[in-house]
């Protein structure tokens, strides 16, 4: 799979990342087992770059990931360490993390060197590593931005060698554009997917010039764009696709990627139909799902570092780690996505995020 360098990391990570959210909480019930098979079939579909965060399933997400890297972060089975022996196998892996949302209440007032110590402490228990490779504030409330502390405290954390690098995951475009002038912000994390255009414009460019890494989040917007959901479509009680639809856990962006279910659903039958069109003139595209073609979409834009869709499955794992391997989209799909995004789509998310 391609690698691209993920910004002021210096480190090159696979253009198509795992997201570990599903492996914590808030989409049903993963138990441990499949959790791992996700994990490790990622990395045997060439997937280097993991993303999880310390309030995913309380720190469960961490420490499946900390257990995968220690136990060979993929090899095969045979040649898999066992448990706890060979702690560091796998270092070709990147693992990010985030801290700031085990704050309550969740304010500005809480993002205090004392409390990011207290949280990357236990991220580097959950991970089992003296260094984190990159600890990213956790959607924080937008003063944080403006905090000069904030972000000295990040400084002296990588000076003293809690961490490699930090980064920023936003849920704004005006918020990745004030964390990329931050000299020392090495990423920012953002959604970007087929209905969420607007980090193109300004957001995109501005990393680039600046030599900051981009990681695309909710690439699938949560799943709509791989075409299987339907108006009977249903979701467990713990899946946050039914208990957030209208943001009542936390900013209903991260749901559908802020998109009205039924408008989704809509927008999502298009696309389907663009990529049945792409798969008949273009033999390239005939083994690829709309999931697939969405994160070829991703890869494809300038400025994006990595793509992290998440799995409940070691099959979804595989398929999402094959899309990197598709050839770049034809000219003239970007304009058929574009259009796509005015008609259903723009109205709903473009002025809000």
């Amino acid at each position: 799979m391609e690698s691209r360098v993920l910004g002021r990391t210096g480190r090159e990570v696979s253009v198509i990342g795992q997201g570990c959210w599903q492996l914590g909480a808030d989409w049903g019930d993963v138990d441990e087992k499949d959790a791992l098979g996700v994990l490790r079939a990622a990395a045997a579909g060439g997937v280097t770059f993991f993303d999880t965060a310390d309030v995913y399933g309380d720190g469960r997400s961490e420490q499946l990931v900390g257990r995968f890297v220690r136990e060979g972060a993929g090899a095969d089975e045979g040649d898999r360490a066992g448990e706890g022996d060979q702690p560091g196998a796998g270092s070709s892996v990147m693992v990010a993390t985030k801290m700031g949302r085990r704050a309550d209440p969740h304010e500005a007032s809480a993002y205090t060197a004392a409390n990011f110590a207290a949280w990357n402490d236990r991220s580097r228990r959950n991970l089992g590593t003296e260094r984190l490779d990159l600890v990213q504030l956790h959607c924080p409330p937008s003063e944080v931005y403006r905090d000069d502390a904030v972000f000295d405290a990040l400084d002296d954390m990588v000076a003293q060698g809690r961490m490699a690098a930090y980064g920023v995951s936003v849920e704004t475009v005006d918020e990745a554009l004030a964390a990329i002038a931050r000299p020392n912000v090495a990423s920012v994390q953002i959604i970007i997917n087929v209905f969420r255009r607007k980090p193109l414009e300004e957001v995109l460019p501005a990393a680039a010039e600046a030599g900051v890494g981009i990681i695309a989040r909710v690439p699938l917007a949560s799943g709509l764009l791989s075409g299987k959901y339907t108006e009977s479509t249903t979701f467990a009680a713990s899946d946050h696709r039914n208990y957030n639809r209208r943001g009542e856990a936390f900013d209903v962006g991260e749901t559908f990627a802020g998109v009205p279910f039924e408008v989704g659903l809509a927008a999502a039958r298009e696309f389907s139909g663009i990529v049945g069109e792409l798969k008949s003139s273009y033999s390239d595209f005939e083994p690829a799902t709309p999931a697939q073609v969405a994160l070829r979409w991703i890869v494809d834009q300038h400025g994006v570092s990595t793509v992290i869709p998440g799995a409940r499955s070691a099959q979804q794992a595989q398929a999402n780690a094959a899309a990197g391997e598709l050839p770049r989209l034809p000219a003239g799909v970007d304009e058929e996505l574009a259009s796509l995004y005015a008609k259903h789509v723009k109205s709903h998310v473009h002025d809000r995020w």
